[in-house]
């Protein structure tokens, strides 16, 4: 089993500059593979250029350019042409499948915030007996820099990143480690409905109000970004002092709801994972659910569109972004595997329509948006209650079991 940690390191004033440099090199190198394969393609002979071409040329560029490429860790470049190569992966199967290609766009120095290293040992070392009880991870070209080791890593270390968030610079290990053992079993399922006014509902009653990290934070988001909208858009070297301190109010903002929401989804998960042996969800296309509406031309009126509810779209879209379904979700089933639980997703589908009674499903069984009340039975509960009930009988169904 993969698991990942993240630490906060400290370097020194010479190894952020270091540290920095390195990100620049490598996104120059990652903007230089990418305008290599544009020309190739813009040629009359359409030539294609793959990761292997690319890496095969790593030694000559490196010896072109010792100051800058020559002095950093040639598995790492790899790991950037690799980057890049998956960028075009993704993008020529988004086009067989007929969605938004999405084209490779060259990074900023600002934009490329990551530099991973495949393994550990190979321009990097984590040291996993630190010396005068601090943690160092040694980087080449950086030096040995101190990390902030909140935890223990047990397994083996695998791979090792580097990411700077703002001004601050975090280390990201992948260590292999034995399956740990299952939590005590509870005999108790459930079922959970997410939603926007609660987060989430489950089958016995019970809520979990919405948190709203972003709808609390939108004021001081919005002076922020007032703010910052009277400074004329420059590249990162030609701010003033007052103009970096604006962008870095905007991104402190953003980080901070960041981890509110991070850390919200983790205790949410933790406590469906210790209470119970099986949960089931519905299986949400947040992407799509949180699309525009298409726009309405109006046949009456060449060039005008009739209202197609996009204000009050975009509002129901901030809400959904600010609940953070997803991260929640991938959170939930990375904690049921390591406890040895199950979670199952299925298809949500009227589940809010469909009476937990007598089986009667039809729009008008929810006149609210949180009453449920069956046209056909009588019977009366809260919609999100009733979703997650469904949504159990469901997932007990896909787990070959006897309905709820």
């Amino acid at each position: 089993m993969i698991r990942a940690y993240k630490f906060v390191l400290r370097p020194t004033v010479r190894q952020a500059q270091a540290l920095s440099e390195m990100l620049r090199d490598h996104c120059s190198l990652y903007n230089g593979a990418l305008q290599e394969r544009r020309d190739a393609y813009q040629h009359p002979s359409k030539t294609s250029v793959k990761y292997g071409d690319q890496s095969a040329q790593l030694k000559d560029i490196r010896s072109f350019d010792p100051e800058r490429q020559g002095r950093w860790s040639f598995s790492s470049q790899q790991a950037t042409l690799r980057r890049l190569d998956k960028a075009f992966a993704a993008f020529f199967r988004r086009v067989k499948t007929g969605g938004t290609p999405g084209y490779p766009r060259f990074r900023g120095v600002n934009w490329f915030d990551t530099v991973d290293f495949p393994k550990d040992g190979d321009g990097c070392r984590w040291d996993s007996t630190p010396r005068d009880a601090t943690t160092r991870v040694r980087l080449q070209g950086v030096g040995h820099v101190k990390v902030n080791q909140h935890r223990p890593v047990p397994g083996k270390v695998k791979t090792v990143s580097v990411k700077r968030e703002g001004r601050r610079w975090f280390v990201v290990l992948t260590a292999e480690q034995e399956q740990p053992k299952p939590l005590p079993a509870t005999g108790s399922v459930v079922g959970i409905d997410l939603g926007i006014a609660n987060f989430l509902a489950d089958s016995n009653g019970d809520f979990v109000p919405s948190p709203r990290h972003g709808h609390k934070a939108a004021a001081k988001l919005q002076a922020a970004q007032q703010a910052l909208s009277r400074f004329p858009r420059r590249k990162a070297k030609d701010r003033t002092a007052n103009h970096q301190r604006a962008v870095e109010k905007v991104a402190a903002l953003h980080g901070k709801i960041r981890r509110q929401r991070l850390d919200h989804a983790h205790k949410t998960a933790l406590s469906l994972v210790r209470a119970h042996d099986f949960v089931a969800h519905e299986d949400l296309r947040i992407r799509n659910m949180s699309k525009a509406p298409a726009p309405k031309p109006d046949p009456g009126q060449p060039g005008a569109f009739l209202p197609n509810g996009a204000a009050a779209k975009a509002g129901l879209n901030t809400s959904i972004s600010d609940a953070g379904w997803g991260v929640f979700l991938t959170i939930l089933h990375a904690k049921a595997e390591s406890a040895g639980r199950e979670v199952i997703a299925v298809d949500p589908r009227n589940t809010s329509r469909t009476c937990p009674e007598c089986g009667h499903t039809a729009k008008e069984n929810r006149p609210t948006q949180e009453k449920f009340h069956c046209v056909a039975c009588g019977h009366t509960a809260h919609a999100d209650t009733v979703g997650a009930t469904n949504v159990l009988r469901a997932g007990l169904v896909r787990r070959h079991a006897n309905p709820a």
